[in-house]
């Protein structure tokens, strides 16, 4: 069992990331910062002749890391009531993806789990849902099931360590994931 992390937040050792290694503590992963890598936004050629034109930045090489692994954790900060910005813009990609002839992306990804977690700072258990019930459309549309997820509330550094609930259940998470993993 491989998994991939996929990291939304665009701050360092922020709250997300602090949950988040909560989840996968003792696990062996690939972390992908998405703040690190160049991901420009879709220009949707589906439906021109020749359809998408190749794009010069980091996509292709994130979804190739992603298709090598078998759990995708998707993990951003509530923005807006949706995910950041950098992880939008990842998932919007997929359109290309699923034109290219060189796999079948939609098959790949549905031999694949996917979990989230979020952190937001306003009611995010309730404010967040949204966020989750894209994500899991996403997720449906590419086969891919949606197995968990985990949603934090804090909004200043540091704030995540006084949400007992979030800490619980990514610890909970944790012991799954570990399972799955024989670990």
């Amino acid at each position: 069992m491989r998994i991939a992390v996929l990291h939304g937040s665009t701050r360092e050792e922020g709250n997300t990331e602090a949950l988040t290694e909560i989840v996968l503590d003792g696990l062996e992963r690939t972390d992908i910062y998405l703040r690190g890598k160049r991901i420009k936004p879709i220009h949707d050629q589906r439906h021109e002749e020749g359809g998408f034109d190749p794009v010069d930045d980091d996509y292709d090489g994130i979804v190739q890391e992603v298709l090598a692994h078998d759990i995708l954790v998707f993990t951003t900060p509530v923005y807006w009531y949706g995910p950041s910005g950098i992880l939008k813009n990842f998932i919007d990609r997929w359109s290309q993806s699923l034109r290219d002839t060189r796999y079948n992306f939609k098959e790949a990804m549905a031999k694949k789990e996917a979990y989230v977690i979020v952190v937001g700072g306003d009611n995010p258990r309730i404010k967040a849902l949204p966020l989750i019930q894209m994500l899991k459309y996403t997720f449906d549309f590419v086969g891919m099931p949606l197995e968990g997820y985990v949603i934090g509330k804090a909004s200043r550094p540091g704030d995540i360590k006084g949400d007992s609930r979030a800490i619980a259940e990514a610890q909970w998470l944790n012991r799954e994931l570990k399972k799955k993993a024989g670990c």
